[in-house]
């Protein structure tokens, strides 16, 4: 399952980075997942929470941002974002809004990131 090994390098991340700080407690985690990263954000969420137990981050609000699609077309060369609110997570189809072509080149949508992490840490 792709989105808890994503999740789990997540936290990781995030845990790493709050050893090295000295934080005491991660309160709010903020990430961003593009529409093409192949990822159902909704699992992402649930993997976050489960993977997050007994940890410094067990009580903190994991918050998922989607990333448009941003396109160029290779046909008719439209530049801009494409509303796929219907796509399928797992077999990405996108075409042109403005002539339908699948030759496109994809411009943003494709990552996933850790936006912010609020955190607490002593005085």
């Amino acid at each position: 399952m792709h989105e808890l090994s994503m999740a789990d390098g997540i936290l990781k991340a995030v845990l790493e980075n709050a050893q090295k700080n000295e934080v005491t407690e991660v309160l709010e985690v903020t990430i961003q997942i593009g529409k093409m990263a192949l990822l159902n954000p909704k699992q992402v969420k649930f993997m976050l929470g489960v993977l997050s137990e007994d940890t410094i981050a067990n009580k903190a609000k994991f918050i998922i941002e989607e990333i448009p699609i941003e396109i160029q077309c290779l046909e008719c060369g439209f530049e801009g974002k494409v509303d796929v609110d219907d796509l399928d997570h797992y077999a990405p189809m996108v075409e042109c809004p403005k002539c339908e072509n699948k030759r496109i080149s994809i411009i943003n949508g494709k990552d996933c990131t850790v936006k912010s992490i609020v955190v607490e840490k002593d005085d």
